[in-house]
């Protein structure tokens, strides 16, 4: 029998075969002799037409090849700080062989998984669905399922990262159907999906299973810019009750089928799993460490330089040399790095949305100077030039919808797939990459731009069923060779500095946030409704990539400028807003802002996010936001309720300690008065008259 505990030390892997296939546990347990596969769920899962399941579901469990799978192998590396597991099984009768890859670094309670199917056999398979891995041993780990809470997150545009508890044990939870009577488990699961190359569109590849009552928590994120799935299901024995799948696409969700031809092989998406005993807060913290460490390593952008760009609430699409030029003069004023030209700057028709594609300056829109001149002045004042791109499509009015090939884009049943008037590169094409190598050679060679902000406005769906078995096999082709091509222009291109906008933040998922350098968290133009959005970016990112917009303007009360520079702050400040057109005291607020943006960035890039009040709803009355480094913490706090009197904010990282209060930012404006509880790690905020407003606090450990 096949028995290994691998990983870190507190929290290592469990895995054994018990005369069948391989599992994988956070606890180790040993099953009863009667429990059989028929009564768990195999590491290595397998979907595929002519075998199906047994019983049959819609879960991931109990496939028949996956129950057939056996150990024979398995093998240890390691480089540097990274430890890899490989785990070979073997379907004999199929032929199949799945690898199943596990990466883990010391000192992080983080695993990553991955498996390699192979056809070894003599006929071709058609696989409908892989898990990247499936874990059992949940509540052996996390205790009674009627204790756990499972978080995940609604996510659309303008309302990102709506964050909420769902009870195991409640109505809307797992049903105990009592399986040992029944002779099997219930059919239904948990489940979340990530649709089309919007792969945050409705909810994040992001979730958390908590102990509400001794703090134990699992958390867990599949890493694809695509389509994901993942299933919470019950399982038969009281001791190991829950099963975790993790996917990336499907047949059933997403149109997925690969054609496995004899000798062929496929990889899935990879996921991680993290082990916390702190709860929520210290998952989120573990799932942080990782996130910093799976990013590419690039340089550029290593102290974050401070950006502003024309689009949010000022110049929104329809930059002029006339309009710029006051913007670049105040924005150089208040010490950007980077100064953005957002949509637009390309089209000359003043319709910009239909137009994208060839990535030539406009030659109506910058008089005299051109572009050229326009990014001259740019760097004239000390700041480095960008551009706001939208690469991966072609407007149907772009003189390149007709000059690329047909296989350049992507087709569906013979037509080129369109959605609201663009058509969708496809980056399987080589002809699609030259042209895309072309434009940014020219972007960056003669413009002389080192800042992209990479929207993506539409998504096409199912996918291109060309050269693919399925729609869903030719769009994860497509988005790993976006993945890829990304690589190779950064490897080209080391000084660029790449933002991810997906309308906002439709595709915040941690393929995509791993290899760009911050990430639009919204499109929300509404300053007293960012807040929420805001403080639960970092449920999904690391808090210095968390791109959020400050965007101050004329006729705001220095209160009303001092919040939206809080919005910002409270991740890495993204700079827009009429900064022009502000009056003196104004533009004092918003050097200090940028004064104090240094200290804060350097705390973000070294604290793990805390919600000192919860995490925030989309409602509430008052928001908070932390950060706890080795110093203390850095708190952002905004309040929303003209009524409100003070706020409780609980900082259990400082239970015990003496710590001195200070306001950050703003300095110039009434401070609020606090009051430390030490035996309680509990800070309290005076916000009687207060109205809206924001501050920035600093509690440093004496």
């Amino acid at each position: 029998m096949f028995e290994l505990a691998w990983g870190e030390d507190d929290s290592p892997l469990y895995l054994t075969d018990d005369a069948g296939p391989v599992r994988l546990a956070l606890t180790q347990r040993r099953f009863a002799p009667d429990s059989g596969p028929v009564h768990t769920i195999a590491l290595v899962e397998v979907l595929a037409v002519g075998y199906g399941r047994s019983p049959n579901s819609m879960r991931a469990s109990r496939t028949v090849i996956g129950d057939r799978l056996r150990y024979v192998g398995h093998e240890t590396a390691s480089v540097g700080e990274v430890r890899t597991l490989l785990v070979r099984q073997v379907d004999e009768r199929s032929g199949l062989s799945a690898v199943t890859s596990v990466t883990h670094t010391v000192g992080q309670r983080a695993y990553r998984f991955a498996t390699t199917l192979t056809n070894g056999g003599e006929e071709r398979l058609h696989i409908q669905q892989v898990t990247s891995a499936a874990v059992t041993g949940l509540t052996g780990f996390l205790g009674e399922r009627s204790e756990l809470d499972l978080w995940r997150a609604s996510n659309e545009w303008c309302g990102e990262s709506r964050w909420f508890a769902t009870g195991l044990g409640g109505a809307a939870g797992l049903a105990d159907i009592d399986a040992r009577a029944h002779g099997h488990f219930t059919r239904g699961a948990l489940s979340s999906v990530g649709r089309s190359t919007w792969s945050c569109d409705g909810a994040l590849p992001v979730a958390v299973l908590e102990n509400r009552t001794s703090g134990r928590a699992v958390a867990w994120q599949i890493e694809n810019n695509g389509p994901w799935r993942w299933g919470l299901e019950t399982l038969f024995e009281d001791g190991d009750a829950l099963g975790l799948a993790l996917l990336g696409p499907t047949d059933l969700d997403h149109s997925w089928l690969i054609d496995l031809r004899p000798g062929e092989a496929f990889t899935t998406v990879p996921a991680s799993v993290v082990l916390s005993d702190s709860g929520l807060e210290g998952a989120i913290g573990e799932l942080t460490r990782h996130r910093r460490s799976s990013h590419l390593g690039v340089e550029a952008d290593a102290y974050r330089p401070l950006v502003f760009n024309d689009y949010m609430n000022a110049l929104m699409g329809d930059p002029t040399t006339e309009k710029l030029i006051p913007l670049i003069d105040a924005a150089a004023e208040v010490g950007a790095g980077y100064f953005c030209i957002d949509a637009g700057w390309y089209d000359d028709g003043g319709d910009w949305w239909p137009s994208v594609g060839a990535w030539e300056p406009s030659t109506v829109r910058f008089g005299e100077l051109g572009l050229v001149g326009v990014l001259d002045r740019i760097r004239a004042k000390g700041m480095s030039p960008g551009l706001w791109v939208e690469p991966e499509v072609v407007g149907v009015r772009s003189p390149v919808a007709h000059q690329l090939p047909e296989e350049a884009f992507m087709h569906r049943g013979g037509a080129r797939i369109v959605e609201h008037d663009r058509y969708f590169l496809d980056f399987r094409s080589q002809a699609a990459r030259d042209h895309l190598d072309g434009v940014f050679e020219r972007l960056i060679g003669e413009y002389g731009a080192t800042y992209f902000k990479w929207d993506y406005n539409v998504t096409p769906g199912t996918g291109p069923d060309t050269e693919a078995s399925s729609p869903g096999a030719g769009l994860l082709d497509h988005t790993r060779a976006l993945l890829a091509w990304v690589e190779e222009l950064r490897a080209r291109h080391p000084d660029i500095i790449l933002e991810a906008c997906s309308s906002g933040a439709q595709r915040m998922d941690p393929a995509t946030l791993a290899h760009f350098d911050l990430q639009s968290t919204s499109d929300q133009q509404e300053s007293l409704l960012y807040p929420p959005i805001a403080a639960a970016a970092p449920m999904a990112m690391p808090p210095e990539f968390a791109g959020n917009w400050a965007y101050p303007q004329p006729e705001w009360t220095l209160e009303q400028v001092a919040f939206t520079l809080v919005t910002g702050l409270s991740g890495r400040l993204y700079l827009s807003g009429h900064l022009d057109r502000l009056d003196q005291e104004q533009l004092s607020l918003v050097r200090e802002a940028t004064a104090v943006y240094p200290e804060v960035m350097a705390h973000h890039a070294r604290a793990l996010p805390r919600w000192p009040i919860g995490l925030p709803g989309w409602d509430d009355g008052q928001v908070a936001v932390a950060g706890v480094d080795a110093a203390g913490a850095v708190v952002f706090v905004w309040n929303r309720d003209e009524a409100a009197a003070e706020l409780e904010l609980a900082f259990p990282d400082l239970v015990g300690q003496d710590v001195d209060v200070r306001c950050l930012f703003p300095t110039s404006l009434p401070p609020w008065q606090t009051r430390w509880r030490p035996e309680h790690g509990k800070m309290t905020v005076d916000l009687a008259g207060a109205g809206a407003s924001a501050r920035i606090l600093r509690l440093t450990r004496r």
